[in-house]
Parts: C-alpha cells; sequence; structure tokens
C-alpha cells in the first residue's frame, strides 16, 4: 500500500522540473496537515494493461482510474526513495494532473512496471482497436460520399421534374380545348411519373378527365434500392459492440499511446531480478 498525497494541476504533460514542483507543492501540504493532526490517506494501487486504479484499501472502492494511454511521464525520486508520481490527462477536465505517492515499496519498481503495462497496453492496441481507427475513418468517407450522391441524385431529379412541368404546361396551353391528347409526352420523354396533383400546375387535369392516377415519389425507392436501408447507417449493424462517439475515444486513444511515456530516474536493467533497492 502506499500513502496518497493527492493530485495537482501540471501546465505539462512531461518534464522532471513540472513534477519536481508538484512533489514539493504536495509534500508541504502534507506537513501542513500533519501539524493539523490529519492523517495521509492509505491507498492501494493496481496496474494492469487498462490503466492505474488507486483503490481505497479497505472497501476496495476504485477513487481514481487513470487509463495508461493518458499517462505521460511517470518518475521516482532518487533522493526519496519511497516517493513516485506520474502526469495523467484527467478525462473529464482533460487538464495535466500530477499524482504523488508515498510507497512502502522501491518506487523505482512502481516506475517501472507501469512502464511495462504501458508498452503492452500500446501493442494490444495497435493489434486491435489502432486498426479499428483507419476502418472507421473509411467508413465514414463512404458514407460522407453516399450522401454526396443522394444529394446531387436529388438536385438532378429535381432539374428533371422542371422540365416536365414545363412540358406539362406548354402542352396544356398548346392543346385546343376539347382535344383528346392519347398519351402525355411528359410521362414518355423522361419515363417520369407525373407530379402530384398538389402542385399547382399538375391541378389542372386535361379536358378529357385522362390523367393517370398520381404514383408514388420514386425518391424513396431509389435509396431504397441502390443503398439497401432507409435511412443508410453503415454503424447500424454494431451499434451494440461501440459507443456513439467510438471515432473520438479511438482517435483520443491513438494520439495518447503515440505521445508514449516517458520514464525518469528509473534505472533499466537487462536482468529484470536486478533490484537496486
Amino acid at each position: 500500500s502506499s500513502q496518497f498525497l493527492g493530485s495537482t494541476e501540471v501546465e505539462q504533460p512531461k518534464g522532471t522540473e513540472v513534477v519536481r514542483d508538484a512533489v514539493r507543492k504536495l509534500k508541504f501540504a502534507r506537513h501542513i496537515k500533519k501539524s493539523e493532526g490529519q492523517k495521509t490517506p492509505k491507498v492501494e494501487l493496481q496496474i494492469s494493461i487498462y490503466g492505474v486504479k488507486i483503490l481505497d484499501p479497505k472497501t476496495k472502492e476504485v477513487q481514481h482510474n487513470c487509463q495508461l494511454h493518458r499517462i505521460s511521464f511517470c518518475a521516482d525520486d532518487k533522493t526519496d526513495k519511497r516517493i513516485f508520481t506520474f502526469i495523467c490527462k484527467d478525462s473529464e477536465s482533460n487538464k495535466h494532473l500530477c499524482y504523488v505517492f508515498d510507497s512502502e515499496k522501491c518506487a523505482e519498481e512502481i516506475t517501472l512496471t507501469i512502464g511495462q503495462a504501458f508498452d503492452l497496453a500500446y501493442r494490444k492496441f495497435l493489434e486491435s482497436g489502432g486498426k479499428d481507427v483507419e476502418t472507421r475513418k473509411q467508413i465514414a468517407g463512404l458514407q460522407k460520399r453516399i450522401q454526396e450522391l443522394e444529394t446531387e441524385n436529388t438536385e438532378l431529379k429535381n432539374k428533371v421534374q422542371d422540365l416536365e412541368n414545363q412540358l406539362r404546361i406548354t402542352q396544356v396551353h398548346a392543346s385546343p380545348a376539347g382535344s383528346v391528347t392519347p398519351k402525355s409526352p411528359s410521362t414518355d420523354i423522361f419515363d417520369m411519373v407525373p407530379f402530384s396533383p398538389i402542385s399547382p400546375q399538375s391541378s389542372t387535369p386535361t379536358r378529357n378527365g385522362t390523367q393517370p392516377p398520381p404514383v408514388p415519389s420514386r425518391s424513396t425507392e431509389i435509396k431504397r434500392d441502390l443503398f439497401g436501408a432507409e435511412p443508410f447507417d453503415p454503424f447500424s449493424c454494431g451499434a451494440g459492440d461501440f459507443p456513439p462517439d467510438i471515432q473520438s475515444k479511438l482517435d483520443e486513444m491513438q494520439e495518447g499511446f503515440k505521445m508514449g511515456l516517458t520514464l525518469e530516474g528509473t534505472v533499466f536493467c537487462l536482468d529484470p531480478l536486478d533490484s537496486r533497492c
């Protein structure tokens, strides 16, 4: 178990001086609390590829959950073997927070463990989630292109309907009263359905009452036929598997992992059993 001195906001995601100032500040705060009779809370740390969890040692309640891709800097204090610290970007405020601990174990070992967990987590992310980032971007690009084509299709259809409408008006005015028109050229030339009787131009039927009944618009049929769904949504199949903001989550994880984790003060040994404590 460790004593948790607390966390404090820092300006930078990395840097020995940044951490040193934070440790100094929190050590001073602990000194004040001790003089007032307050105890520094004890915590239990769980380090895994999912992050660093800070738990209550008795109730096992999670007080803080720091995801590994958000941890950018990890250091142990060579002047005080018990002190170790890491900088983590807060998930809600997006501020960089420096967490400081006074551990009963060797601080250097904890720093090294976090570094190893980060490397493993990044490897696993690249094997699975990292690939999803590119796939989702491609799907989003295709979806955007489909929307553009649908818009273009609608505009073209409207132009054709405008032309059809003009021909209808011309024909109605050109035909003498009572003449019989065997076929309406508007449905022949463009192979288009006539306008709905609601529109003002088509509300006047031909004199002999031979106007065909209105046919449903093809726009919905086109969407349904071409894209197989109404509305088209490539994410609908996996809606239960991914949260709506999966793209931003994956991008944020990729960005965090690519920044890397800097370990400061730790001596890396070829033999993992070689401890300097």
